[in-house]
């Protein structure tokens, strides 16, 4: 199948952003593909996407056919190739501190997660550790609790992420995290389990964080960085963020959330595309 975008769209930048978060067993990448395993409407399966000239090739695997009306728009939402790349960058590029950096990396798109509850416990996880020890403790969880994947291609994904009930069931002993983020971890699972926990944007952005907020555990930066990743939200912004507020931007001391937050005002409706840029002059600045 063959997805089109607006110029310009960069593969490199999806390489980069899924090669420090790759979950083993999950998703597989290299230089030319990316590929995952995915649960949808109650069957799983797995896709790979490859870049071609001006579009983007996905494959599926036979288990998915059928799915191709719900399984696309979450591959389309998950890469943004749905946006207006020159739009945003107009909107955002009337703030001189971000203009040079848009000069420079053209159409940064928001990298979404497939699956919410997926990202959202990766989001528990990722609290207060690196990315890299995130995805460690993550790839510890697929390999407790992931299902095989009945149809795994040769060199692609093995295993599903792990079912809410999974997670909320097993107490999780040695997977690598403080007491008190496992039993986040575990009552975030089973909220979602239960259907306690609506996981959507049909409210709002601020009623999913709100929502989220009030588990036990989950503060505004998960939260609004769930909203953020698992929705690709637009204009959502997790202030508190430490690579947003340590961007070299804002010069050698940085700046605090609350400036940032003020500042941000300017950037409505396209916040989480600031914070792509925003991100992007950290991850440069510290290698």
């Amino acid at each position: 199948m063959r997805l089109d975008y607006l110029e310009p769209w960069s593969w490199q930048q999806f390489q980069q952003h899924f090669a420090l978060r790759r979950l083993p067993g999950v998703e597989c990448l290299d230089d030319g593909s990316y590929s995952r395993s995915f649960r949808l409407a109650g069957r799983s399966g797995w896709f790979r996407l490859r870049p071609a000239s001006g579009f983007l090739e996905l494959e599926l695997s036979a288990s998915a056919r059928g799915l191709e009306s719900r399984l696309v728009p979450r591959v389309r939402r998950m890469f943004d190739l749905d946006s207006d790349p020159i739009a945003i960058a107009r909107h955002l590029g009337r703030d001189p501190l971000l203009k040079d950096l848009i000069d420079r990396y053209p159409g940064l798109r928001l990298p979404v997660a497939f699956d919410p509850f997926e990202q959202g416990v990766r989001t528990i996880i990722g609290q207060q550790v690196t990315v890299k020890a995130a995805v460690t403790i993550a790839g510890r969880l697929v390999e407790r609790l992931g299902t095989p994947l009945e149809d795994a291609p040769e060199g692609g994904p093995l295993r599903l992420f792990p079912t809410a009930r999974a997670i909320a069931d097993d107490p999780l002993p040695g997977i690598g995290m403080p007491g008190r983020r496992v039993d986040t971890l575990r009552r975030f699972a089973a909220a979602v389990a239960d259907q306690e926990l609506e996981l959507n944007l049909e409210a709002g952005v601020d009623a999913l964080v709100e929502r989220l907020c009030a588990l036990p555990g989950i503060g505004r930066w998960t939260a609004e960085y769930i909203a953020l990743r698992a929705f690709g939200e637009p204009d959502a912004f997790p202030t508190a963020d430490l690579g947003l507020l340590k961007s070299p931007l804002w010069g050698p001391d940085g700046i605090s959330a609350r400036a940032l937050a003020g500042h941000a005002e300017r950037w409505r409706p396209w916040r989480a595309y600031a914070a792509v840029y925003l991100w992007q002059s950290y991850a440069l600045e510290n290698g």
